[in-house]
């Protein structure tokens, strides 16, 4: 199969998929898959990704849309619940994807992807995680006030996130990515010993492994309660 072939096969199959949507489902969830389809292909995938070190802060919005899609499905509407999903996969991308991009940072460079370690150096992209990571954590714990999280959730959300700001803090204070940062032209500068390498490294890849388990521990907390009927906390009625 040649570009041309799979780049039509990936049309038809996008098509198909809004079209079966919209008439077997809601037309709400149909127009936004469409908008999260087109989103990803083109605005992240062929602009995004090569053009700017926010590629995946703004591209994220593609892959965090799914909660709202199912929600919209199951319901015809995405009220604030569905859209917190959506915000607490928005938030978690940047310290997800930027951890696994300081210990691969030199193979970014050679495909020609801006990520941010390489257009901003490792220093910057350390603490753009660590940024991020005070943000999504708080987040996460919102859905405990407006009924979408329960006890469970909560004690998920929090004893989770104490880690992860753990993790982010870790990989703050290393020199991860220091040592492939390809915008040194003094290394001496950036002079990073195989044991600062090697633990910067595992500080990165700690927070990345970490934090799939985080993610998939968070909603499936939420599907538990919801499953068991573990009533919400609801704080905020």
């Amino acid at each position: 199969m040649n570009e041309d072939e799979a780049a039509s096969l990936g049309v038809v199959l996008s098509l198909l998929s809004v079209m079966f949507l919209g008439f077997a489902i809601n037309w709400f969830a149909a127009a936004l898959l469409a908008f999260t389809i087109v989103f990803y292909a083109v605005v992240y995938t062929m602009w995004l990704k090569r053009w700017t070190a926010q590629n995946i802060v703004i591209g994220g919005l593609a892959g965090a849309l799914p909660p709202a899609i199912g929600w919209a499905a199951a319901t015809g509407h995405a009220p604030l619940n569905a859209w917190l999903m959506v915000a607490i996969i928005f938030f978690w991308t940047p310290p997800h994807f930027w951890a696994l991009s300081l210990y691969v940072t030199t193979d970014y460079a050679k495909a020609g992807v801006p990520m941010l370690p390489v257009v901003k150096g490792a220093r910057e992209t350390r603490k753009q995680i660590l940024l991020y990571s005070l943000v999504f954590v708080p987040i996460c714990l919102a859905p405990v006030l407006t009924g979408l999280g329960g006890p469970f959730y909560l004690a998920v959300a929090a004893l989770g996130g104490a880690v992860f700001l753990l993790l982010a803090a870790r990989v703050f204070v290393s020199k991860a990515g220091d040592a492939a940062d390809p915008r040194v032209a003094d290394r001496a500068l950036y002079e990073v010993t195989e044991d600062e390498r090697a633990a910067g490294a595992k500080a990165a890849r700690n927070l990345f492994a970490f934090s799939i388990l985080y993610l998939f521990a968070l909603f499936a907390a939420l599907l538990g309660e919801a499953v068991t009927g573990v009533r919400a906390l609801e704080l905020l009625k």
